[in-house]
């Protein structure tokens, strides 16, 4: 079931009616029936890989909460050992599912469910949560519908406090209630309105490549930047919306990341939630910046590598992880080399380079993560240089790749629309949150024009066959 789909539209008003109307204390049993059917509306089988997951990470966090009340020597050994079982479990089954040639299928969401509940783990470990004890609870946290395909990647610190006071809250909340639709139809304007349309054409431009010109590969280098920001930041804002309309506050996942003035800043802005996660829990355990330099490197290094290989088993995605790794250690290297005036400064002009700059950066390595393959991507940009000139930009062929002059017409002003925003938001002004602050009369105005433009210029597919978001492959 994708959000973008008929059958989502149908599913999640049915939801939050039930939820509102049951007896507070069913609440939680309510969503995780429904987030178990969302689930297995994708494939059945799937569900019992989630209740694997969920049932050896609430018996970790069962036993290691009963260690820790010996504070013995033998059991600060166990409890390393019931932590080492709960990872090589399910990073066993994820590796087995994403990265062994026979598995045809891989269940959607495995990473992102898989981390989350590691992060359980790892956190009653340390201390940082307590164990919960109601299975059922935990069960949701795992697989909580809204998050479970492409996350935000909840905390339990976060989240499993909001399970357990769930009986207590006032659920309608017409301010909270609207803000969480109204981010809902955000994210399904950066979808249908922007990434779909732009898919068109980075489609067609990646399945022929060989015979185009490098204007035209450019664009589509720098359009597919586009496309993967509003896909998954159209999804993450679905998901949030969703879990603001029934109460629960989810991690933000995205921060104007376009407008960073560095990679280092770029990550701080962008997929927040796996970025945090691997800085937390593996960045600073491999020692972070504590132990000199070269090691220091070495962790950034090692650790986007396995960002890439988070995202898959090919290796152009680890490439595209381990370029990230390079740009941070030159990023670093050059800030020290250069004066800090050069660096920091607030200027206009020095500003927008460094943006610039940093977006060039991470079009680039978009290549590596859009291609097919590794050699794909090098021949790709190997005729991006070579091929030279503009003119299939004006002479036909680029109107002839999906999308005609009334279709870029829309896409361009769908994207003055988001970088509006993205300015917006990269000065403390949420868009949302902006909208919501003006006179009734306005907010309707403004959500019945974006619900216009969904409806009017959303790309649906043949018979509305909802398209694929890209991270469900994660």
């Amino acid at each position: 079931m994708l959000f973008n789909s008929i059958s989502f539209l149908c599913f999640f008003p049915i939801v939050v009616l039930i939820y509102f109307l049951i007896p507070k204390k069913a609440r939680y049993l309510w969503l995780l029936f429904a987030s178990y059917y969302f689930y297995m509306s994708q494939n059945p089988g799937f569900a019992l890989l989630l209740l694997f997951t969920t049932v050896i990470t609430y018996a970790s966090g069962l036993m290691l909460s009963a260690l820790s009340r010996k504070r013995k020597p033998e059991a600060d050994c166990l409890k390393k050992w019931v932590v080492f079982g709960s990872v090589f479990a399910n990073l066993g089954i994820l590796f087995l599912c994403k990265y062994i040639p026979f598995h045809l299928l891989v269940p959607v969401g495995i990473s992102f469910y898989t981390f989350q509940a590691l992060s359980y783990t790892i956190d009653v470990y340390r201390e940082k949560t307590a164990s919960e004890k109601n299975f059922f609870r935990y069960a949701l946290y795992v697989s909580f519908f809204p998050t479970i395909l492409s996350g935000p990647i909840q905390r339990a610190a976060d989240f499993l406090p909001q399970l357990q006071t769930l009986a207590q809250k006032k659920l309608w909340d017409e301010k909270r209630i609207a803000n969480g639709l109204f981010f809902m139809l955000w994210g399904y304007f950066l979808k249908l309105v922007l990434a779909d349309r732009i898919a068109v054409f980075v489609n067609a431009a990646y399945a022929d490549y060989e015979n185009l010109g490098s204007g035209i590969l450019v664009l589509a280098a720098v359009l597919y930047a586009f496309q993967i920001y509003c896909d998954f930041a159209g999804y993450s804002c679905i998901a949030i919306g969703a879990g603001t309309v029934m109460g629960f506050e989810l991690m933000r996942n995205f921060d104007a990341p376009y407008l960073a003035v560095s990679i280092k800043d770029f990550w701080r802005r962008w997929h927040i939630s796996l970025s945090s996660y691997l800085r937390d829990y593996l960045y600073i355990p491999l020692g972070g910046n504590r132990k000199g330099q070269i090691r220091k490197y070495l962790n950034l290094l090692l650790t986007f590598l396995a960002s890439g290989m988070w995202h898959g088993a090919g290796l152009h995605f680890v490439f595209w992880g381990g370029l990230h790794g390079v740009y941070q250690i030159l990023g670093d290297l050059l800030r020290k080399s250069l004066p800090q005036k050069m660096t920091q400064s607030s200027h206009f002009a020095l500003k927008l380079l460094r943006v610039v700059r940093t977006f060039l950066l991470t079009s680039f390595a978009w290549i590596f993560f859009r291609a097919d393959s590794l050699q794909m991507a090098f021949a790709y940009i190997r005729r991006m240089i070579a091929a030279g000139g503009i003119s299939q930009l004006f002479d036909g062929t680029l109107l002839g790749m999906g999308l005609d002059l009334y279709e870029w017409g829309i896409l361009l002003a769908g994207l003055f629309v988001l970088i509006l925003a993205d300015i917006l938001k990269n000065r403390g002004q949420e868009l949302t949150e902006r909208v919501m602050g003006k006179p009734l009369i306005l907010r309707y105005i403004v959500a019945l024009c974006l619900l216009a433009a969904v409806y009017v210029y959303g790309m649906y597919g043949p018979a509305y066959d909802a398209a694929q978001f890209i991270y469900f492959q994660f």
